[in-house]
C-alpha cells in the first residue's frame, strides 16, 4: 500500500510540472504571434544616383573650347607655358568621389579671363530619399539664391539695370546670392573690342536675361552679372548650374577687359559658356 500511495504521488507531481510546461509555452507562443509582421518587415531603400564617380576636372575642357573661352591662351608664345595654361589648376578637394574642380586664368593686352569647372556628385544618406531627390533638392537651393528674375510676362518687376560696384565672387563652385558679383544689365554697353552689342536705347534684350534653361541637363539655369568698380574695366560673369541626375555641374566665366570702358560682350559670353555646358552635360551622359 505504500509503495502505491509512492508512486501516485510521484505521478500527480509529474502531471503538475508537464501542466505548468505547457501552459508557459502557450504563453510564449501568444507573445511571439502579437507582432507577427515586425520580424519580417523590410524597409525599401531609396534608390542610389546614377553616377559613383566623377570626370577628372581640368580633362573635361578640351583645348579647342578653352581657346574660345581664353583668347589670350592661343597668343602665349613659350610652348611650356601655353601647355600649362591649358592644364589648368585643380581646386584643392578632401574627396575626389564626391567634389572636383579647374580652374583656368590667362591674361592677354585685351583681357582677363577666367574660368572654373566644379562637379558635385550628391550622395543621400536617408534612406527614404534617393540621391537624385537630394540633388535636386541642393540645386533647387541654389538656383533659389541666384536670385533669377522673373520670367518675362510675369507680374514681377524687372531688374534694377543699374550696375552694382560690390566685387565679384571667386570660382568656388556653388554661386549664391550673398558672393557673386551684384547682377548688372545683360548685353549692354559695347564689348572688349569697342563693338556695340546692344540698341543703342540700353535696352536689355530678353533672352540675355539670368534665366532657366530647358536644353542642358535635367534642369538649369544662367545667370549674368555685370560688375563695376569706380575706375576700373567692367567684369562680367556668365555662371551656368545643371544638374545631371545626382552630379549638380557649376560653371563660371569672367571677362575684364583692360580698357576703362569696355563692357565685355553678354551674347558672345552667354553663348560660349552655353557651349562649354552643353560639352560637359554630353561627356557626362546626360
Amino acid at each position: 500500500m505504500q509503495r502505491k500511495a509512492y508512486v501516485s504521488g510521484t505521478a500527480a507531481l509529474l502531471a503538475a510540472l508537464l501542466a505548468g510546461c505547457t501552459s508557459g509555452s502557450g504563453s510564449d507562443g501568444a507573445t511571439d504571434d502579437a507582432n507577427p509582421g515586425d520580424a519580417g518587415t523590410a524597409t525599401v531603400a531609396a534608390q542610389p544616383g546614377k553616377y559613383r564617380t566623377l570626370p577628372e576636372p581640368c580633362g573635361a575642357v578640351g583645348h579647342d573650347t578653352l581657346d574660345a573661352l581664353l583668347p589670350g591662351i592661343a597668343r602665349i608664345t613659350d610652348p611650356d607655358q601655353r601647355e600649362k595654361a591649358y592644364e589648368g589648376e585643380a581646386a584643392l578637394t578632401y574627396d575626389t568621389d564626391r567634389k572636383v574642380g579647374c580652374r583656368w586664368k590667362v591674361e592677354s593686352a585685351d583681357a582677363t579671363d577666367r574660368l572654373s569647372v566644379d562637379f558635385e556628385r550628391v550622395v543621400s544618406y536617408d534612406n527614404a530619399v534617393s540621391d537624385d531627390d537630394q540633388a535636386q533638392k541642393l540645386f533647387g537651393e541654389q538656383e533659389s539664391a541666384a536670385d533669377l528674375p522673373a520670367p518675362s510676362g510675369s507680374s514681377a518687376p524687372p531688374p534694377s539695370p543699374t550696375p552694382s560696384s560690390s566685387g565679384a565672387s571667386a570660382a568656388s563652385g556653388s554661386p549664391s546670392a550673398s558672393s557673386a558679383p551684384p547682377k548688372g544689365a545683360a548685353g549692354d554697353g559695347t564689348s572688349s573690342s569697342g563693338s556695340p552689342d546692344a540698341p543703342s536705347s540700353g535696352a536689355t534684350p530678353t533672352d540675355l536675361q539670368p534665366r532657366t534653361l530647358s536644353d542642358v541637363g535635367d534642369e538649369a539655369y544662367l545667370d549674368d552679372r555685370l560688375n563695376t568698380s569706380g575706375s576700373t574695366a567692367e567684369q562680367r560673369t556668365v555662371t551656368v548650374v545643371f544638374r545631371t541626375s545626382n552630379v549638380i555641374v557649376t560653371l563660371q566665366y569672367e571677362e575684364q577687359p583692360m580698357a576703362v570702358g569696355a563692357v565685355p560682350d553678354s551674347k558672345e559670353m552667354q553663348d560660349r559658356a552655353l557651349n562649354l555646358a552643353s560639352r560637359l552635360d554630353d561627356a557626362l551622359g546626360g
